[in-house]
């Protein structure tokens, strides 16, 4: 792998993450065409790696939201009498650690959804889904009012069980998220800032997983540096995007994403099917 390379899928990567379109199906997709790597474990450490430097992306530019409920919890922790109820950044975390148990629950699959990951012609396909979900809530869903002070538990886990759905390639997380999370009445704004806080505790475990499988099966070490390239470029790419995204989803119609998809999906499938 080129330092290019590494440093056009770290874009892919920081791009796509954050634009409901599915960064991880975009960076598989241009890796199985390519074959710029190894159909093997150290490919899919590369692929986590991007994924890492998303997850720097988010802390830095959610870094007053995650410092406001690390405060929070340590005051809540040391007892402050003061208190009568949970403050919303408590909750929130509250809310984040419900909406994460789907995804421990599909742990045990995660062999089986890996195995997708070199499949093109499903990926495409799972892009042309994540098109009509995100055409569906442009055109039919309208935001409602419901926040951290209002969310319910159940909203919590309906949301945490769209992200562990979207673990299939192509299927943008975001997108599955913040659908899910309009059709339970949250506010627009905030459906988009519960997903970027909701995917750290995902990456964190996605990247453990998927480091300890790579340690097992072998990893090209000498290719290493490439891989730290990747994930500075991601992260910078990725601190762009999220400011892009919170910006765009601030208009009611989002449908552009969702023609995107639609065009992004039938290319993969096309190209798929000519090498």
């Amino acid at each position: 792998m080129s330092v290019l390379l590494a440093i056009f899928l770290g874009l892919i990567q920081g791009i796509a993450e954050f634009l409901p379109v599915s960064g991880s199906g975009h960076v598989l997709v241009f890796q199985n065409l390519s074959g710029a790597l190894a159909a093997d474990d150290s490919r899919l450490l590369f692929s986590v790696m991007l994924h890492l430097g998303s997850l720097a992306a988010i802390c830095v530019s959610l870094r007053r939201e995650l410092r406001g409920i690390a405060s929070e919890t340590a005051e809540l922790l040391r007892g402050d009498e003061t208190r009568s109820a949970a403050p919303p950044p408590v909750r929130m975390l509250v809310l984040i650690a419900a909406a994460t148990l789907p995804m421990l629950a599909a742990l045990p699959f995660y062999g089986l959804v890996r195995r997708l990951f070199f499949n093109t012609p499903f990926i495409g396909f799972m892009l042309l889904i994540t098109g009509a979900l995100l055409f569906v809530s442009s055109k039919y869903l309208k935001p409602g009012s419901k926040t951290e002070r209002t969310l319910t538990i159940a909203d919590a886990l309906m949301i945490g069980l769209a992200q562990t759905v979207a673990l299939i390639p192509g299927l943008s997380r975001l997108g599955a998220t913040v659908t899910v999370g309009l059709s339970r009445g949250a506010e627009r704004d905030f459906s988009v800032r519960f997903s970027l806080l909701l995917s750290v505790p995902a990456v964190a475990g996605s990247f453990i997983v998927t480091f300890i499988a790579a340690l097992k099966n072998g990893i090209d070490w000498s290719a290493f540096p490439l891989y730290i390239l990747g994930f500075f470029i991601s992260a910078a790419s990725g601190i762009a995007a999220i400011s892009l995204l919170r910006s765009a989803m601030r208009r009611e119609d989002q449908s552009g994403f969702a023609y995107y998809c639609f065009a992004a999906g039938a290319l993969a499938i096309l190209l798929s099917l000519i090498f």
